[in-house]
């Protein structure tokens, strides 16, 4: 029998209610004794079980138990596999139910505005829509173990540096199209338990106690039922929050803040309704927990173990395979070089730390073979080139037939609580690729890194292949792409820049001060790049294979509809080539020229799909208003303007292999505009009240402009002289009709405007 959460309500005194606002310690929730309230704990996820002993901290400093490392959120995007995901949620739930843990802490949705995020390997893409549905899928995952959820960092939180203080100054469309939309679909569709907010302000506010960011928009405008729980620390005022909607503050504040909140009702600064909304919301998690406990769930680490290097080869990204230089054969001699080939970096730093119960390398699962060769090649400690270290590599790699370096990013590089720098890797992982390339023309470069890395190099090898952070079975999942018992058919989450000067965000990125301004707006990420029409190293949605696919047979279910309806687009994909292969199938929509500025594409669908040699399937993919809206910021709402709309079937954002065009027609009849004396007639041509009011005067308008018909220029100079006229009227305020036109006074033209208003 579930817990009688009235009922409990209505016998709590206050000091009570406000206990369980808080939590015990790091990650227990308070009890309530006398009425049979249970403490339950929580844990640090998303990519893994990260349970800590008593008095263990938030950052990983203390261990925690053995667990399953999976693959990190860098890499499971790559994947653009949704039942990926939902396999990764269920193991973790399974996980949760026998070490009795209410909530895992994830997943991270927050956007990759910048390479430099010192936590962009939590996160999932610079592209909202594939964020989202990542998201869903491991909500789903998880919570069909009856383990809740905690979806992050709610929101606009893509920085560490000084991410507790910052305050993240978004205008309302960029927050709506670019860093809410994550969350938004996780909410609607997923349902998570639990929501955690960030610890950053969103224009002025901490998230923490943001009114509008946590009840109006959360949860009147989304409906979000669920709990809302701060993340750890990220508290500045308990009585806001509470009031704002912030249920659950974490860790507890030995009982202060609880103190703070009684004595704040009681002087009538704070409703007991708003703490009565809390403790109910709090109790209904709860109580979900506790009525589906499942403590015999059998947690099995071994099996675990096997399904994330299964999972982690599908991540994994071919980036460049010149001359076929890949997959390896099993007869040639190689050289495996590297540090990581042997220690492998497969997780980021910070509370996603997870301790693995064992962790497999390149050199353990390549045990046994006569084949390779050995050599360090570098030291993780240092960035500088070690010659003794490059010369032996340099020389291992001459004696073989060809040569793979597994190299990446140290732990130091890349972590929670701060930024990185730049975009290199270290130097002397980069001299080393030179001085082996150099040795043998058959080189590989196999990257462990959460985000993306300068490549000075990538002329000079034959192959690259990112792998990102692939969790403890990495070194199984690497082999097996290597030597091709599977076909990599990852796909980047994120651009590849040149350098890090091309980011968008590059002159505004971290701040000045506590301020940081999203100046790039909605050109975040392909978005930026590929309206810009600049070069990229590698684009979004970009990956390789060992064999080959075939598009054709592109239909559109209409060839006009209005944003009420959905719109069918089916597309042939074909393996042509002479392996069993996946493809990741890409759609985006382009929209016409807008009244605002709008990226060139935008993706608003894909599908994973399993092809044997010569096989054909044909994917169907369904489109609604959102994938051609913006946000209107005039009436707060999505918006689709009139027009032609390019659908486009990519091989990745830049790869676009097939296209049709569809007609839509918006719904939304958008207020009439103010008329007065300063409106300008490109706007007024957009009314047609005003238009039809004003068109004898604009007549009188043009003439004075015009000056009538030169004698002995003719018909083309008249042309000419009407199309000056009209460029220089459309930037013309009404009260250039006085000025210009001498047909009103101004006080004439102002009845006049005030006529057109009322029309």
């Amino acid at each position: 029998m579930g817990l009688d959460i009235e009922k409990l309500i209505s016998e709590m005194t206050l000091e009570e209610k406000a206990s369980l606002l808080s939590g015990a310690d790091f990650w227990h929730t308070k009890a309530v004794e006398r009425l049979g309230i249970p403490a339950v704990m929580v844990s640090d996820g998303p990519h893994g079980l990260r349970k800590q002993d008593e008095g263990g901290d938030h950052l990983g400093i203390n261990d925690s138990i053995k667990a399953v490392c999976f693959p990190a959120a860098s890499a499971t995007a790559a994947s653009f596999d949704r039942d990926l995901l939902t396999q990764i949620g269920e193991g973790i739930g399974d996980a949760c139910q026998q070490e009795n843990l209410s909530v895992i802490l994830g997943p991270a949705v927050n956007i990759k505005r910048s390479p430099l995020c010192g936590r962009n390997f939590e996160y999932f893409s610079e592209d909202p829509f594939l964020a989202g549905e990542l998201a869903c899928a491991l909500t789903r995952g998880v919570q069909s173990r009856d383990i809740g959820t905690s979806i992050k960092h709610f929101a606009a939180n893509s920085q560490e540096h000084r991410r507790m203080s910052s305050d993240s100054v978004v205008d309302e469309r960029t927050l709506r199209e670019i860093y809410l939309p994550a969350f938004e679909a996780a909410v609607k569709r997923s349902k998570p338990w639990t929501v955690m907010c960030s610890y950053n302000k969103v224009n002025g506010e901490y998230a923490s106690q943001n009114h509008w960011l946590l009840t109006e928009l959360l949860r009147d405008e989304w409906g979000f039922d669920g709990l809302v729980v701060s993340d750890w620390g990220a508290v500045s005022d308990r009585v806001k929050g509470v009031a704002a909607g912030l249920d659950l503050e974490m860790p507890g504040t030995g009982g202060t803040n609880d103190a703070r909140v009684a004595a704040a009702v009681r002087e009538g600064t704070l409703s007991e309704e708003d703490v009565d909304k809390c403790v109910r919301r709090y109790l209904t998690m709860l109580d979900k927990f506790l009525s589906n406990r499942k403590p015999d769930t059998v947690w099995d680490k071994e099996a675990q173990h096997e399904l994330a290097g299964k999972l982690a080869a599908e991540c994994m990204v071919l980036l460049k395979n010149d001359g076929d230089v890949l997959p390896f054969k099993e007869e040639e001699k190689i050289a495996v070089i590297g540090k990581f080939a042997a220690q492998p970096r497969y997780q980021g730093g910070g509370s996603s730390h997870i301790n693995s119960f064992k962790v497999e390398s390149l050199l353990d699962a390549l045990a046994g073979s006569g084949q390779i060769t050995y050599a360090q090649g570098y030291d993780t400690d240092t960035e500088e080139p070690d010659e003794a270290l490059i010369a032996e590599a340099a020389a291992a790699a001459a004696k073989a037939d060809k040569a793979v370096i597994i190299a990446g990013l140290p732990d130091s590089f890349e972590s929670e609580g701060y930024d990185r720098t730049h975009m290199r890797m270290p130097r002397c992982q980069d001299e080393l690729i030179r001085r082996v390339a150099a040795a043998n023309p058959d080189t590989v470069v196999v990257l462990y890194n959460g985000s993306p890395v300068e490549m000075p190099w990538i002329g000079s090898v034959k192959g690259v292949i990112e792998a990102y952070l692939g969790g403890q079975a990495v070194g199984a999942a690497t082999k097996a792409v290597l030597w091709g018992d599977v076909c990599p058919s990852g796909r980047l989450p994120e651009s590849f820049p040149y350098q890090l000067e091309d980011n968008p965000s590059f002159l505004t990125y971290g701040g000045e001060g506590n301020t940081a301004v999203y100046a790039e707006g909605v050109f975040v990420g392909y978005r930026y790049y590929d309206t810009k029409k600049m070069d990229v190293l590698f684009p979004f949605g970009y990956g390789l294979s060992y064999t080959d696919f075939a598009y054709d047979n592109l239909s559109l279910g209409s060839e006009s509809m209005d944003d009420t309806g959905l719109l069918t687009v089916s597309v042939d994909v074909t393996n042509t080539g002479s392996r069993p292969g996946k493809e990741v199938v890409q759609l985006y929509v382009a929209p016409p020229e807008c009244s605002v500025r709008r990226p060139v594409r935008e993706l608003k669908g894909f599908e994973k799909i399993a092809l044997e040699p010569g096989e054909k399937k044909r994917v169907t993919f369904r489109l609604d208003k959102r994938a051609f809206a913006y946000w209107h910021t005039g009436i707060h709402d999505w918006f689709v303007e009139d027009g032609s709309y390019r659908i486009q079937i990519g091989k990745s954002s830049r790869d676009i292999v097939l296209e049709a065009d569809v007609l839509v027609k918006g719904t939304t009849v958008l207020p009439a505009i103010e008329v007065t004396p300063d409106s300008i007639f490109m706007d007024l041509q957009k009314d047609p009240r005003a238009m039809a009011a004003l068109e004898p005067l604009i007549s009188g308008m043009m003439q004075t402009f015009s000056g009538g018909e030169d004698e002995g220029t003719g018909a083309a100079a008249e042309a000419v002289s009407e199309d000056m006229t009209m460029a220089m009227l459309r930037y013309m305020p009404l009260r250039g009709i006085v000025s210009f036109g001498g047909q009103l006074s101004y006080d004439e033209l102002k009845e006049l405007a005030d006529k057109i208003n009322k029309m």
